[in-house]
């Protein structure tokens, strides 16, 4: 029983698993897509200017997200945590608060949620937070599953 038991568990798990990384390679290509579309509505000048950042973040969505989808790697996990961390927290600071240009980089204040496709981004962004920190989670829980004594649990 068991050993059915264990199996299920890993069964389930591994489906939980890929189910997060499908998640989170959407909400990359969602933000790899719109930040590539949208690039040069932002030519903020700037030694970097905002239509390079648009497509820098762009280009790193995209291969991060490929990378998870072929390899699931933890270290890519990681990775596309902070893709989406930096992307979230970018929009979010610039939609915000007007920090002016930061060394080479333009000041891209944009006290607005248009267009549409920021709001999308920003969703997406968040989404890939939250699913690599679900897929963090998942992955401990299954390791103190496995490794638990034999009669151990509930």
């Amino acid at each position: 029983m068991t050993a059915v038991t264990t199996r299920s568990t890993t069964h389930r798990s591994d489906l939980g698993g890929l189910l997060l990384r499908v998640l989170a390679v959407a909400g990359l290509g969602i933000s790899a897509y719109v930040h590539l579309h949208l690039a040069s509505r932002y030519p903020y000048p700037g030694t970097i200017t905002g239509t390079q950042l648009f497509d820098i973040q762009g280009a790193v969505a995209a291969a991060v997200g490929l990378a998870l989808l072929v390899t699931g790697n933890r270290w890519v996990w990681r990775v596309a945590f902070l893709v989406g961390a930096a992307s979230l927290g970018a929009v979010l600071l610039y939609r915000y608060v007007d920090v002016g240009a930061l060394g080479p980089l333009p000041n891209m204040n944009d006290g607005t949620w248009q267009p549409t496709e920021k709001v999308v981004s920003t969703v997406a962004e968040g989404a890939v937070v939250l699913f690599t920190l679900l897929h963090e989670a998942v992955r401990r829980l299954a390791g103190r599953v496995a490794h638990a004594p034999r009669g151990a649990g509930w």
